[in-house]
């Protein structure tokens, strides 16, 4: 997993007796040893793990003091032997006349470095700054601990030589709370992953305050935030701790482990290395911040180690969302479609709006895209206080429409109030073939009309069933009579433009595009959580109708039965694949190699063997390539995720770009 940018790392509480700094350490050496056995890299334990941090005024005895250095030697020796990652143990220390607050790093028998806690809360229930002194009062660099000499200070970054990435800071506790935490100038200066040995107690409402407040932090420091506070070892005297271990990336909480456990806990997560480094490269403004004067980054130290990798669990501690534009979690799925719908519906009001709210054409196919545009449309009609009959929806049946399709688009025009009209195109397609001396299929076009020409071309061979220049006639056709009609409203969504699968000036062109920034998952989801939440009756039935028709361009000919002959994913690969790959491509960078392990990693409504999904990958990235001249002109449209391919906004690319060094990635990846 290392090779995939992929860190294994830990919070731990373990089981505690105060003052008891031998068990401590014994129990500190075993949970370090199940991180061991469940091949994690990074472990990180509480604050004053050793001795417990409701010692109070125990803090001022030296025997306290000597035994908590005495616990910290037994864990640098024996840790080595049943540990080879790093560990963050938290002890008081005694330096120079001075009683510290610290977190020992600790790797290979050695301490590679003593972090203090910048911030001692001293209101309410904290006493701290009655025990300890704050980091700034260090007068000294480095410091003799256990018999090593050991570089001190908040101003450590700990990395890693062969985890490309993996640069550690170490803050505590309290040093979170504050405005400008340690573990934001660390960010700044390189560090990925943070460390908190914490000892928050429990209240009524903390818990998720302190969530938000690791995911925040998280967030705000493009990095991974490991967050270990004691458990209910500690004294009850006023206060309860819960062991709230929380393991945060970017952001989002990979990890979050039950509070008030009995006995110790390890709480295990998989960290990306590789998504955190793409986003600050991304995010210019990030490192816009060291240009400040007074930060003094001069002062930061780094202090270099390599980690033995041990062999890996064959599964990722971690979801590998097989959906990753579709949330899993109800709740969270309702209101992101909601979300969406109000974006759609607000960015075209607001076009409308700005040019006099004309009369709007749409084409209604009877497929997902057009669907999902003509609730937005009619929608935003609601919105701007306009009939909905200035909605000119036109259904523009071809050689290739089926009676389910066409069936469908009459019964949603109908049920959404909407100006109806059909214009059947095969005779205008018919005459501009001939025009351009173009026999469809080999057949030539003298002596027939549309109607021998419709039934010739529905018994056609299985095989015989290629033939842009009649796919591109009736796509482009269509276009031209909605251009005609009023200001056109676009259907094309992201997916299909991510692969070039729309014809260039025609389902390609719009006036506005709605639904430009929403991948096919996506879109095929909302259009059945409105039929669900929206709509009732007819038009609930036709829209579920719709979801569950194959996905097609209806441009090549129905088969003799008129069932649709042309299937999408049979062409470019199911479409939970495709936007598997566009999501990681374009979110993160992710090269070839990694998508195809994490796709490994994710349960797709069925098991795809690894061959078929290289190959369809290989498919993704030869389109995508070869198609970016389609989407260096695309109209206006909203964005709605944090994918989207316009040239004006997230995707800049060259049209003549080589795929050569991702295709090539493809077959060397597992």
């Amino acid at each position: 997993m290392n090779h995939h940018g992929f860190l294994r790392v830990a919070a731990a509480s373990p089981e505690l007796r105060l003052a008891d700094c031998p068990f401590n350490a014994d129990r500190t050496l075993a949970l370090m040893k199940q991180a061991e056995d469940r091949g994690v890299n990074l472990v990180v334990f509480p604050e004053c793990g050793l001795t417990g941090y409701t010692c109070h005024d125990l803090f001022h005895q030296q025997a306290l003091w000597r035994a908590a250095e005495d616990a910290l030697v037994r864990v640098v020796e024996r840790g080595e032997k049943v540990f080879k990652g790093v560990a963050v143990v938290g002890l008081p220390l005694m330096v120079d006349g001075q009683l510290f607050n610290a977190g020992a790093v600790v790797h290979a028998g050695k301490i590679l470095g003593i972090v203090p806690k910048s911030y001692l809360p001293n209101y309410k229930e904290f006493y701290d700054a009655r025990y300890f002194c704050p980091a700034d009062n260090a007068s000294f660099s480095a410091a003799t601990v256990a018999g090593q000499g050991v570089p001190f200070g908040t101003n450590l970054l700990f990395a890693c030589r062969n985890v490309p990435g993996f640069v550690l800071s170490v803050e505590v506790c309290e040093d979170l709370w504050m405005p400008v935490p340690p573990s934001s100038l660390a960010a700044l200066m390189g560090a990925t992953v943070t460390a908190n040995l914490s000892a928050s107690n429990e209240l009524i409402g903390k818990a998720g305050y302190r969530r938000q407040l690791v995911a925040g932090q998280s967030g705000r420091c493009l990095s991974a935030y490991i967050y270990a506070a004691c458990g209910v070892g500690e004294s009850t005297t006023d206060l309860v701790f819960g062991g709230h271990c929380i393991v945060a990336e970017n952001g989002a909480v990979l990890a979050e482990s039950e509070r008030f456990r009995r006995g110790g806990h390890l709480l295990v997560a998989d960290l990306d290395l590789d998504r955190l480094q793409h986003d600050r490269v991304q995010m210019n403004s990030y490192h816009d911040a060291n240009r400040a004067p007074d930060l003094n980054f001069g002062k930061f130290r780094n202090l270099s180690f390599e980690l033995e990798l041990t062999p890996r669990e064959p599964a990722l501690v971690r979801e590998v969302e097989a959906a990753p534009f579709v949330p899993n979690d109800p709740a969270t799925r309702d209101d992101r479609c909601r979300e969406i719908f109000q974006t759609q519906v607000a960015a075209l009001a607001r076009r409308l709006g700005h040019i006099g709210t004309p009369p709007v054409s749409i084409g209604v196919s009877g497929g997902l895209d057009s669907t999902l545009a003509l609730l937005v449309v009619c929608k935003t009609m609601d919105d701007l206080g306009v009939a909905r009959d200035e909605v000119k929806a036109l259904t523009m049946p071809g050689f290739g429409t089926t009676g389910r399709t066409k069936g469908n688009a009459h019964a949603l025009m109908k049920a959404l109030g909407v100006s109806v009209r059909e214009c059947d195109i095969r005779s205008m397609c018919f005459e501009q073939m001939k025009a351009l001396g173009h026999a469809p299929f080999g057949i030539k076009l003298d002596g027939e009309t549309v109607e021998s020409l419709a039934e010739k071309l529905m018994h056609l061979p299985p095989g015989n069933r290629s033939d842009l220049v009649f796919e591109n006639v009736q796509a482009r056709l269509r276009t031209s009579l909605l251009m005609n009609a009023g200001f056109v409203i676009g259907t094309g969504d992201l997916s299909e433009l991510a692969l070039g699968w729309c014809t260039y000036n025609a389902d390609h062109m719009s006036m506005y595009n709605v639904n430009v920034s929403i991948p096919k998952t996506l879109v095929k989801f909302l259009v059945k959580w409105a039929a669900e939440n929206e709509f009732d009756g007819n038009a609930r039935r036709t829209l579920l109708d719709v979801v569950d028709t194959e996905i097609s361009p209806e441009l090549l000919p129905a088969d003799a039965s008129g069932r649709i002959a042309q299937s999408t994913e049979q062409s470019v690969g199911p479409y939970e694949l495709v936007d598997f790959f566009l999501y990681h491509v374009l979110r993160f960078g992710a090269s070839p190699e990694k998508i195809l392990f994490l796709a490994g990693h994710a349960k797709f409504s069925k098991p795809y063997p690894a061959d078929e999904v290289r190959h369809w990958l290989r498919v993704f990235l030869k389109r995508f390539f070869a198609n970016q001249f389609k989407r260096s002109c695309l109209p206006d449209g909203p964005k709605v995720g944090s994918v989207s391919v316009s040239p004006r906004g997230d995707w800049r690319m060259p049209s003549d770009a080589a795929a050569r060094v991702w295709l090539d990635a493809v077959e060397q990846g597992e």
